[in-house]
């Protein structure tokens, strides 16, 4: 096994994964083989159950995995599809290990952290490794060095360094280069800390990436060399860029993939990195902004709703656009929704649960169709878009969903057969890519071309059959569904320039040099 471990310092959501995703790109366009991992330190079996506010948004796998943001990055960054593989937290881990000492597979034998979790460890990286036929592996751990909580990955990561050979395994630190507005100066003490930290956890550092929001003087790098004992050419320069896409260009100019794959004694190539400088060339010629609505629940962390908001922005930058966003408060709207929606020129409505700021949603939605203002739902954006619809083209005043209104008398969205009568909220929506059927003569027919296509869920309710007919006579069209014809997947509006909403996560397999069909669709209809 070849093997790269990504280590963080100082504070989370430094840049740990777009690092880990940088390197891998640039290892990618060499034509190595790159499969990614993350090993977190929270007790949480997965993100599916938590708050998006605490950990960004919750990014599902193609087989259905619900894993954070960071695996995003790795699929958005290599073009390639992970999975449940790729993502384990303490509690996953603990909880195997649990289940393993209660059908007593370790033999009444004393159950420790080493070396039955440490070997845990290792054997998901192993298997990784294996089964997605990689020439490297890149694994980030979460969090940063010196938490309690990751002590055991720091050790598992160590002793792998010592089981195989020198050149098979190498580390990358990625650590803050504080800047003091009193002195106006950048400090590079807490990187001295961190790779003596590091050291005392018996990991030499193979690589830094020093981060800081400030352009890092030359002399400023060759002290931090010399403090940590690095060659000066494996100490690199990573100061916040206008766009994270231009970060993997940035590194490969500085080399960054020749050394790596030079200290793995692996062959080395220029890398093909045509695809992202083309993307570079948009961004850096977008000029004309367009101005989207984001009218969720979790808008004051954007990291809630990165996948969406990264995707609007690169449909626009494939049209030689540059999107703004606007986060808006779903709750908001309920109190002035004129004054807060009428300068927009698009409206999307993303996913969410519970009922709070689902009027507000309403109310947009509403404006879009009655303004032709073009309109994408996704997920619950679809269920709202069907709800809007129902009260205020059909006159079903109380038209909701049995998620609201578990008792309404209209829910014009109601829970999946198969998730009644569920009581634990772990791992059991409908998750995964799953197939549909697109009817011919729909926009989304014409925005796919093909009538076949998968796409990735996380959901439990779904549009309610008892209503499609009356809908669709008015108008409302159920334009692709489940094989056998009874979950409706992506609807539609006649006789509107772009109001379109899917129940699938179309942003999970959108990627920055290709954006997906609906996202593409709607920045179009704005441009139009």
């Amino acid at each position: 096994m070849k093997i790269i471990f990504v280590t963080g310092w100082v504070l989370s959501g430094i840049g740990k994964g777009i690092a880990a995703a940088s390197i891998g790109t640039i290892l990618k366009g060499m034509w190595y083989k790159v499969f990614c991992q993350k090993f977190d330190g929270y007790l949480n079996v997965d993100p599916g159950t938590m708050n998006p506010t605490q950990h960004g948004e919750v990014f599902v796998t193609e087989d259905g995995a619900e894993t954070d943001l960071d695996l995003g990055h790795y699929e958005r960054f290599l073009d390639t599809n992970l999975s449940r593989l790729s993502s384990f937290t303490s509690g996953k881990l603990y909880e195997e290990m649990i289940m393993k000492e209660r059908r007593w597979d370790y033999l009444g034998g004393t159950v420790q952290i080493v070396p039955h979790l440490t070997d845990l460890v290792k054997e998901k990286i192993r298997t990784g490794f294996e089964t997605s036929g990689a020439d490297i592996s890149i694994i980030e751990i979460g969090g940063t060095i010196g938490d309690m909580e990751n002590e055991y990955i720091l050790e598992t990561a160590r002793q792998v360094q010592h089981d195989l050979d020198p050149q098979d395994v190498i580390f990358v630190h990625v650590a803050l280069l504080p800047f003091l507005m009193a002195s106006k100066e950048l400090k590079s003490k807490p990187i001295q800390h961190s790779i003596r930290t590091l050291m005392w956890y018996g990991i030499n550092p193979d690589f830094l990436i020093v981060r800081a929001d400030t352009d890092i003087p030359a002399d400023m790098m060759g002290k931090i060399a010399r403090a940590t004992g690095l060659r000066e050419g494996h100490v690199i320069s990573s100061p916040t860029l206008d766009s994270i896409y231009r970060v993997p260009l940035t590194y490969d100019d500085m080399g960054v993939g020749q050394k790596i794959v030079r200290s793995l004694w692996m062959k080395e190539s220029v890398s093909d990195l045509s695809s992202w400088k083309t993307l570079m060339e948009n961004i850096d010629t977008s000029m004309d902004i367009l101005c989207i609505g984001m009218i969720g629940k979790y808008v004051w962390l954007e990291d809630a709703y990165f996948s969406v908001n990264e995707w609007l922005k690169s449909a626009g930058f494939a049209h030689k656009k540059r999107v703004k966003l606007r986060f808006i408060e779903a709750e908001d709207i309920e109190i002035k929704w004129k004054k807060v929606l009428e300068w927009l020129d698009g409206i999307c409505i993303p996913w969410g649960f519970g009922n709070r700021g689902i009027e507000g949603m309403i109310l947009a939605a509403k404006y879009a169709r009655e303004m032709k203002i073009p309109y994408l739902g996704i997920c619950l954006g679809s269920q709202i878009m069907a709800i809007e619809f129902a009260r205020n083209i059909l006159g079903i005043a109380d038209a909701s969903s049995e998620e609201f209104t578990p008792n309404g008398e209209h829910n014009i969205i109601h829970i999946m057969e198969h998730q009644k009568g569920l009581t634990s909220k772990w791992g059991n929506m409908r998750l995964g890519s799953y197939p549909c059927i697109i009817r011919d003569g729909t926009l989304a027919k014409k925005l796919y071309g093909t009538n076949t296509i998968t796409e990735r869920h996380r959901h439990r309710f779904e549009f309610n059959p008892l209503y499609r007919e009356e809908m669709e006579k008015a108008g409302f069209v159920v334009s692709a569904t489940s094989p056998d014809g009874t979950l409706a997947e992506i609807v539609e509006l006649r006789n509107h320039p772009y109001m379109i909403a899917t129940q699938a996560h179309p942003e999970f397999a959108s990627r920055p040099t290709r954006p997906h069909p609906l996202f593409m669709g709607f920045v179009k209809a704005m441009v139009k």
